[in-house]
């Protein structure tokens, strides 16, 4: 991951890596993958999150099936996608650290748990 990183334009770098922290800070048992040829994963027993850089911003892909509640309002895009949602971080924004590793944490716990599929599962 550090070569896909070290690519990017400064800027990018900057929040990858400072993502890539709050994802290790949420839970250093989480590991890190390329999956798709390029795309760098965070994983920990199921998909945690995914970067992916655009022109203008980072792509910071929640796995959470939707169900990872958002009381900050920090998700861009993904609204009604049934797998993951994004968080858009552009040049010169700070990103909300306390919400991003809130949710980084519910999603790990609900991997833990059996995975957003499992827990959404009628009973």
């Amino acid at each position: 991951m550090d070569a896909w990183i070290e690519a990017l334009p400064e800027w990018q770098q900057a929040i990858c890596r400072e993502v890539r922290a709050l994802v290790h800070a949420a839970d250093p048992e989480v590991t890190e993958t390329i999956k798709r040829t390029t795309q760098p994963y965070f994983v920990l027993q199921g998909n945690v999150c995914a970067l992916l850089a655009a022109k203008d911003h980072v792509n910071v892909f929640l796995y959470d099936g939707a169900i990872v509640p958002d009381p900050e309002g920090i998700i861009t895009g993904g609204h009604e996608n049934k797998t993951a949602r994004t968080v858009a971080i552009r040049q010169g924004e700070q990103i909300n650290a306390p919400a991003l590793t809130a949710m980084f944490r519910q999603i790990i716990a609900n991997n833990r748990a059996g995975g957003w599929r499992a827990l959404k599962r009628p009973s």
